[in-house]
């Protein structure tokens, strides 16, 4: 069975996020999935939308896929490098920020 993925690397969100938008996609086609992140009103919808349609265009482009019988295999979500940074507090101290990036990586597969 055929396979296209599309990946997005150091995405400025915090994977916890991501994944609650990413969790309701997986398993369904992606015309639908298309239209689920199109409607979501969540700030992590966006890039994800961006990827699934890349992801559809590698499928169509490269793989030969069928772009109406395609469907959301898989979605990861890891956690990329933290950017560090720091925030001054009483008495001179400093408490750090981890300010999370994410990893994307969707896969798409033709339905049987």
């Amino acid at each position: 069975m055929a396979e296209a993925r599309a990946r997005l690397m150091f995405l400025r969100m915090s994977p916890f996020k991501v994944r609650l938008v990413a969790e309701t996609i997986k398993g369904r086609p992606a015309q639908e999935a298309l239209a689920i992140l199109e409607h979501s009103p969540r700030r992590a919808s966006q890039p994800l939308r961006k990827l699934l349609k890349s992801a559809m265009a590698n499928a169509s482009e490269n793989h030969k896929l069928d772009a109406d019988h395609l469907l959301v295999k898989n979605v990861i979500v890891d956690e990329g490098p933290k950017l560090k940074r720091w925030i001054p507090r009483a008495m001179g101290r400093a408490t750090p920020i981890r300010k999370r990036t994410s990893k994307i990586t969707l896969v798409l597969a033709e339905e049987e």
